[in-house]
């Protein structure tokens, strides 16, 4: 069968790989990490741009820690995340070593990428490892995200990755070689060499959470980021760790998720899919159409009642009269400054409190409907 174009033709590639896959009882499987490790030099060699993104900081922090099974408590987790990340980067920094490549360490927490300094910063952090000829590895700041602010996996992390690097394709390995109709492990049960849209997906039956006991995320989480990535014109394959080499020399394994939108801006993407609302305003019926229809900027003037206690510059939900959220955006003000705002213009309030009331409680441009 001939190479897949999209694989072939990618510039710039974005490969997410899981805990599962490369650790085994609480340790770095380095046969595994050397099979990734050469498949993404040989296309490195060749001239393509890769960025990995790679989980197992945790997994990899549980043997020298003494723990059995991956911790349920945040702060542990957050511990066994320092312990098992310089490990990880060490190995891969040495199996790059013998190819003649240069590792960069990126990570990232909810807040480098939705707000807009930090994102700027972000993205030429990315551009120039890429210029620069080295291999970003990328994984969630485990050490200091909190439950609020935590992308939750990181498959969604390389969907919205793979967004921000502006790469031409995204490449999920798991434990298993595809997407399948139902459960793999069970006869009668087939593989989807391709999906075009929604439309295939909505009679399957697909599992929420991994066996493997030390990842967060499962078939479920990977269809979820491959609609994420297609959405926004991103060509996605998924297969196993195992096929790497295959999936990368552009050979028809697993599969193909085709791209079914265009390319959206970059922190709209981000806010929609890697926060919550740390707060809830609700709007009249006026200022939900003017949001929703016209696109506008959110002014006082519009808000009935305000919920949640949040700063400035934190996700808010904007919900209707009754109670549907129907957008997401970066307030600007905190919780206590906006009740004595409510359905006043602008204009009043500058007059009475000063041109720094004049502002928006949120800019059309940081507004992301949902």
């Amino acid at each position: 069968m001939k190479p897949r174009a999209e694989v072939v033709q990618a510039a710039r590639i974005v490969v997410k790989v899981g805990s599962s896959s490369l650790t085994q009882r609480g340790r770095i499987d380095l046969d595994r990490l050397r099979l990734l490790v050469d498949a993404l030099a040989a296309r490195r060699v060749d001239g393509t741009e890769v960025v990995l993104v790679s989980s197992g900081a945790i997994a990899a922090g549980l043997a020298p820690m003494g723990l059995r099974s991956r911790p349920r408590d945040l702060a542990t987790q957050q511990a066994a995340a320092s312990v098992g990340q310089g490990l990880l980067m060490a190995r891969y920094s040495d199996a790059f070593a013998a190819h003649g490549l240069r590792v960069g360490q990126v990570l990232l927490t909810v807040d480098d990428v939705t707000r807009r300094s930090h994102y700027r910063n972000a993205y030429r952090t990315f551009a120039r490892l890429l210029e620069l000829g080295v291999v970003p590895i990328v994984n969630e700041n485990d050490t200091v995200a909190t439950t609020e602010i935590r992308f939750g996996d990181n498959d969604r992390l390389a969907a919205l990755t793979s967004h921000l690097v502006h790469t031409d394709l995204l490449v999920l390995l798991s434990d298993v070689d595809g997407l399948y109709n139902g459960d793999p492990r069970k006869p009668g049960t087939v593989m989807l060499p391709e999906v075009r849209g929604p439309e295939d997906l909505k009679s399957l039956q697909i599992g929420r959470t991994g066996s493997s006991g030390v990842g967060t995320g499962g078939m479920q989480t990977k269809v979820e980021a491959a609609a994420i990535a297609t959405a926004a014109g991103i060509p996605v394959v998924l297969t196993s760790a195992g096929r790497v080499g295959e999936a990368l020399r552009g050979d028809p394994v697993g599969t193909l998720f085709h791209p079914t939108g265009r390319r959206a801006k970059t922190r709209l993407l981000w806010l929609q899919h890697a926060t919550s609302g740390q707060g809830r305003l609700q709007l009249d019926e006026g200022a939900v159409r003017a949001v929703t229809e016209r696109r506008t900027s959110l002014l006082p003037a519009g808000i009935l009642t305000v919920e949640g206690n949040f700063s400035a510059g934190d996700p808010v939900d904007l919900v209707s009269p009754s109670g549907v959220v129907v957008a997401r955006g970066l307030v600007n003000y905190d919780a206590t400054e906006l009740p004595d705002l409510l359905g006043r213009s602008t204009r009043d309030l500058a007059k009475e409190l000063g041109a720094a009331y004049e502002r928006e409680v949120v800019h059309r441009d940081d507004l992301v409907l949902l």
